[in-house]
């Protein structure tokens, strides 16, 4: 905090306070960026960030199963079919802090209201620079509303032909030349059927949830030339899947203190803490008695960064900068026989992983020209892990302790963007970047009845090599092109690799190798919008040794096509009507490419008309056409995702 005093008095200058980070850098369009404003945010019809963010071609959850249907542990969030298991790929924040889940790597999507956001900026690719550890398959920076772009005080209240309720509102108060913003929402609902209806036994029940979020923010003037961000949240998440009993739950709180200057000399001073649990009883699918309760598993994490921003010269944008962070945890589970119903085995399981970057980076702009050039060193731990199993009479089966391993990684990346005419840009980078398998990767074995997945404490860590070229295309004022074509290459991929019938473990293969196209485009014309996005990725698994049977097959929960087609009309003040149609290609369940989930295409639409001042009636639909998307197969058993869903409500703004 010294250091970051001691810059307040480099530049003074009069500044507006924004709740933000520090600007972005010139070169920031060198790589493949989409950036989701406010008002695309705000048109999910089933008002979830992870259905806003899939417009965005190439986003994907590791199943397609939204934050109301879907066990948690499996909300891993890749971009660029880098897929293949439930932990994120890509790294996601808000404000700037990390939202993965310590422990299982997971993004905890209920918690997170599109609503209280300015805007996310997806960069597909480009896995190195400030927090860039994890960052393999791209980043999603999320970033949180002012009070400004809010106004004083807002929130809205639905209810679907289910008698599900959605309510959400917010506070946003002046607080002299700062700001303030309490929110809070809540959702709840008896669910969907998951399970078709020839596949339902007496055990089957609907998807039920019950998921709340409340969050403070504040930011305020510090000196002349910087300001002070503070934002405090908590969560809880309860979901039955499929069966009675089959409870999962999720919960966690963070707090956040981060400092910016936006003199002469810009700087960024974050740190923060995170508290997560999480628990889960799966039922099995024969007996349909509980086969494993796991109790709990409580996980941690801590981090920072410090980042500065020295003036060398206008054509020139430099940035320093280090970053740490910690993640701790451990499961506690207990696993029954399916014939008794008694305790057979009680286990523990967990470990710590560090990770401190060192990263330079810097932006030169001549003419139409942009340069970027940046390197990246990250030295990590894995370390205290273990795995403790008890059997119910008292006798220790198994006691391991891991022992700890430690390197250094370096990650590069460099861009070029030409600005050729007022209608015409190209673009091209190259870059690496690593990430560390996490936790539950390296400790935690799992069962998706009747498939047991071990763990692997020798997991060695991912390593991304990429490049990619691109075009923007403005051939006349309201209509934007842009296209690129990349190749990446995830080497020591670690994948879920099926070792024999219902078993599987968790492996580093040598590669997942993933080129393609994509394409996004634009249309405005007066009050009028339109708005695509398209992927299609080549995605295909290297493999040998062990892992031989999985060579030039596709990765797991990876389709082939992803599109997305918005058009939306604001014909009057407060009145905005939009239609979106998307498509999701063909994907394989397993490694194996065994059973299939077949292509969907969906139709959401949501509408809002003013009826009073500082209100709005709100009707938006799900899946309007009614669209079978099966989310799971297993041998012929499978999920469904939400089926058509008519929601009607109304949204208060002041």
């Amino acid at each position: 905090m010294s250091i970051a005093l001691a810059l307040l008095a480099a530049a003074p200058t009069e500044i507006v306070v924004t709740g933000t980070g520090l600007p972005d850098t010139p070169a920031a369009p060198a790589y493949d960026r989409v950036v989701l404003d406010r008002e695309v945010l705000d048109r999910a019809a089933s008002g979830r960030i992870e259905d806003a963010l899939a417009n965005v071609a190439g986003f994907q959850q590791f199943r397609r199963s939204d934050s109301r249907s879907s066990n948690p542990s499996a909300q891993g969030v890749t971009l660029r079919a880098l897929g293949g298991n439930a932990t994120s790929r890509a790294l996601v924040t808000l404000d700037g802090v990390p939202l993965a889940d310590p422990f299982f790597g997971y993004v905890p999507l209920s918690a997170t209201d599109p609503a209280q956001l300015a805007r996310a900026v997806v960069t597909r690719g480009g896995g190195s620079g400030a927090f860039g550890a994890g960052a393999v398959a791209g980043t999603i920076a999320l970033e949180s509303a002012g009070a400004a772009t809010l106004g004083p005080v807002g929130g809205q209240a639905l209810v679907d032909d289910r008698g599900e309720t959605a309510l959400a509102g917010y506070l946003a108060p002046r607080l002299g030349h700062g700001y303030a913003v309490l929110a809070g929402r809540w959702d709840r609902g008896q669910g969907f059927w998951t399970s078709p209806p020839d596949q339902r036994v007496p055990a089957s029940v609907r998807a039920r949830f019950d998921s709340w979020s409340a969050s403070a923010r504040m930011a305020a003037p510090l000196g002349d030339a910087a300001e002070l961000q503070a934002r405090v949240g908590a969560f809880g998440d309860a979901r039955t899947l499929r069966f009675a009993g089959a409870d999962t739950t999720s919960s966690g709180s963070d707090a956040s203190v981060r400092l910016i200057g936006r003199g002469a000399f810009g700087f960024e001073l974050l740190g923060y803490v995170q508290t997560r649990d999480f628990s889960n009883v799966v039922i099995s699918s024969s007996s349909f008695r509980k086969t494993l309760d796991q109790q709990g598993t409580p996980s941690t994490g801590l981090g920072g960064k410090l980042e500065l921003r020295p003036p060398v010269g206008g054509a020139h944008v430099l940035r320093i900068g280090a970053d740490w962070r910690r993640a701790t945890g451990m499961t506690q589970e207990a696993a029954y026989s399916t014939v008794t119903g008694l305790v057979t085995a009680r286990r523990r399981a967990g470990g710590r992983n560090d990770d401190v970057g060192l990263y330079v980076e810097d932006d030169w702009t001549h003419g139409d020209l942009t340069l970027t050039g940046g390197a990246r060193a990250d030295r990590w731990v894995v370390a205290d892990g273990f795995y403790r199993e008890v059997a119910a009479s008292g006798t220790v089966t198994g006691d391991i302790r891991y022992a700890a391993r430690a390197g250094w990684t370096g990650s590069l990346r460099g861009g070029a963007r030409l600005r050729l005419s007022p209608a015409l840009s190209l673009r091209g980078a190259a870059y690496s970047g690593l990430r560390l398998p996490t936790l539950n990767e390296l400790y935690r074995p799992f069962v998706v009845f009747p498939v047991t997945t071990q763990a692997n404490a020798a997991l060695a860590n991912e390593r991304l090599r990429g490049a990619e070229l691109g075009a923007e295309i403005a051939p006349v004022p309201g209509v934007s092109l842009a296209l690129t074509a990349f190749d990446n290459r995830l080497g020591g991929a670690i994948a879920n690799v099926t070792l024999a019938p219902g078993l599987r473990q968790r492996r580093n293969v040598d590669a997942i190798r993933a080129r393609g196209i994509e394409a996004s485009a634009g249309l405005r014309r007066g009050a009028v919008a339109l708005d695509g996005s398209l992927a299609w990725t080549d995605a295909r698994v290297e493999a040998t040794g062990a892992s031989a049977a999985l060579d030039g097959m596709r990765p797991a929960q990876t389709p082939t096509w992803a599109t997305s087609l918005t058009g939306s009309v604001a014909p009057c003040g407060g009145c905005s009507a939009a239609l979106t149609l998307r498509h999701v290609g063909a994907q394989f369940e397993d490694d194996l490419e065994t059973d299939v989930l077949p292509a969907a295409t969906t139709l959401d639409a949501i509408v809002a008309l003013p009826v009073a001042r500082h209100w709005s009636l709100l009707l938006r639909g799900e899946n309007l056409t009614g669209a079978r998307v099966v989310t799971r197969n297993q041998g012929g058993s499978i999920d469904l995702g939400a089926p058509r869903t008519l929601w009607l409500g109304v949204k208060l703004r002041g």
